[in-house]
């Protein structure tokens, strides 16, 4: 006789909080809304945990490469730290210390015996989505179905990361079906964002941005098809990188609607810095991952592109354009406030800011929602009718399974359509330069139309899913907090569509006092190198605001 979905969900999630030793329980009764302080007054990290895992990732390695810290005293700051995080904000999908301490002893041994690291992240926890298969242990991907069933290998990038040296200690919690921006599923429920209970953490790799938010991990690796690694790194105050389609391997991860190629998901890394996320990135392409996923191109990391945005940055200065509303949706004040804020800064500093009106935004986001709903959600209703959990409530606004399917002719032409968008977009950018008379380095947006979210209020993903369907690179930098003093409600506001209404109707000042707002840095295709560099100045430039 099959089980019943509930009694299945139900022992994968025990089976996670009992993964937690008995001696890293918390006492969680009486926490207040805001649980960012948690790891440092609950007595369960010492003095030296508190410092690892409050440091960068770049000062880890150099640590642990010149022998100051053990893999194995890191592995279990970072292990600690993640049970906090999972008490306090139910991240986890898989949560497993044992097989992170035996992989940080054995590199502690190889260390002892070589004199030499294994790779330049030798030593460093790394936190994983639940989309990224580790052998041994499971990939739910938020389903139920896909309980009790094991990986019997690496993704390639777990693969490419174990080889650095990276270790593996935590799989992240993920919407079912990973197609919408908040983070929840029939198994754990909700995960909630470490600042506020009452906000989201973003998604789908939202376990990840409550996570790393909160320290539990100091690099995590998220996915992005409409906003999934920007959105949680904008709600969490990190930041995050979208890299172009084929630039970091994908090979071998579970995914949703698999074989489907119009508009590819991405992976990338959330961080704390720039140079963190950087050295992410430059530990992947070392090892060529183009000989082992197809899709990524053959091109390393280059220093060049990098160098010359730094000198381009200290001598002539950055030329960028900019806009706050996509004409569909108005950002609330706080992101308002956030882009001027960025503006106004640069133009201190003596850079370059010009208007840059957004090409045709309302036609991208019908686009690409229908490339998201072209097969009616029968991907995702297969999987749920093998275990007869329900859908979560998020996906009845994605998809709709009354509808028909998109037929072969329809999908050609939806691509067709795709490519000629993406050659307007570059013709706009080209005509902007020749107006100029050079080069406009990159664009600042929002990301959202909103701070950290309350709870099932996220409805307009136009100003990320935009960026997927041009397969622009895009850095999210973080800039500031709401302010109910400074963020005031728009009176007399009249909204220019139902969703627009529906997006403002939403904003209360009180309630989102305190959000994390930041913005996006949007570089052409594969601009990589240049984009995290002139995010990183962006992000100097506003001190990184101060976290209240």
């Amino acid at each position: 006789m099959t089980k019943d979905w509930k009694e299945v969900a139900a022992t994968k999630k025990q089976r996670i909080t009992d993964s937690i030793p008995k001696e890293w329980v918390i006492d969680t009764s009486s926490l207040d809304a805001n649980v960012m302080k948690v790891p440092e007054t609950c007595g369960l990290l010492s003095e030296s945990e508190l410092d690892i895992t409050n440091s960068s990732a770049t000062d880890l390695v150099a640590r642990l490469a010149d022998g100051s810290l053990k893999a194995v005293d890191v592995t279990t700051a970072f292990c600690k730290r993640a049970a906090i995080s999972h008490q306090v904000t139910n991240c986890a999908l898989e949560f497993f210390p044992e097989m992170a301490l035996k992989q940080a002893k054995e590199l502690d041994e190889y260390y002892e015996k070589n004199g030499r690291t294994v790779g330049p992240l030798h030593g460093l926890p790394i936190s994983l989505k639940d989309q990224l298969r580790v052998k041994g242990l499971e990939t739910t991907m938020g389903y139920v179905a896909w309980i009790d069933k094991y990986d019997t290998e690496d993704s390639v990038l777990t693969a490419m990361l174990r080889k650095a040296g990276a270790i593996f200690y935590i799989k992240t919690s993920v919407p079912q079906s990973l197609m919408v921006c908040e983070t929840i599923n029939n198994i754990t429920g909700r995960s909630v964002n470490p600042r506020n209970k009452d906000w989201a953490p973003g998604g789908s790799s939202g376990g990840e941005g409550a996570n790393v938010g909160i320290r539990g991990g100091i690099i995590g690796v998220g996915t992005d098809i409409g906003g999934s690694i920007r959105v949680p790194s904008a709600f969490n105050f990190l930041y995050g990188l979208r890299p172009s389609h084929g630039r970091l391997p994908y090979g071998k991860m579970a995914n949703s609607m698999e074989g489907q190629e119009t508009v590819h998901s991405v992976v990338g890394p959330i961080a704390h810095s720039v140079s963190d996320m950087r050295l992410f990135v430059k530990s992947v392409l070392e090892q060529q991952p183009w000989k082992y996923d197809s899709k990524v191109i053959p091109m390393p990391w280059r220093q060049s592109e990098h160098d010359a945005a730094v000198k381009k940055i200290k001598s002539e200065k950055l030329t960028l354009g900019f806009f706050n509303c996509d004409g569909v949706v108005m950002p609330h004040p706080p992101i308002l406030r956030g882009i001027d804020k960025v503006v106004s800064t640069l133009r201190e500093n003596g850079h370059t800011l010009t208007d840059w009106k957004p090409h045709r935004h309302d036609y991208a986001v019908d686009l690409i929602q229908s490339i998201y709903a072209s097969d009616a959600g029968k991907d995702i209703h297969t999987v749920l009718s093998a275990s007869g959990e329900p859908a979560i409530p998020n996906i009845n606004d994605l998809v709709d399974p009354t509808k028909s399917a998109a037929d072969i002719t329809t999908l050609w032409d939806v691509q067709l359509q795709k490519w000629n968008f993406q050659m307007e977009y570059l013709e706009k950018w080209n005509e902007m330069e020749e107006k100029l008379g050079k080069e406009m380095d990159a664009f600042i947006m929002p990301i959202t139309p909103t701070a950290a979210i309350r709870h099932n209020q996220f409805k307009y993903y136009g100003y990320a899913s935009a960026i997927n369907l041009l397969d622009f690179t895009s850095v999210v930098v973080p800039v500031t907090f709401a302010d109910k003093e400074l963020d005031k409600e728009v009176q007399g506001f009249k909204p220019m569509n139902d969703m627009d209404k529906q997006v403002q109707a939403e904003y209360d000042a009180e309630a989102y006092h305190g959000a994390p707002v930041a913005i996006q840095i949007v570089g052409r295709k594969l601009s990589e190198e240049k984009t995290m560099a002139i995010a990183e100045e962006v992000g100097r430039l506003l001190g990184n605001a101060i976290t209240p």
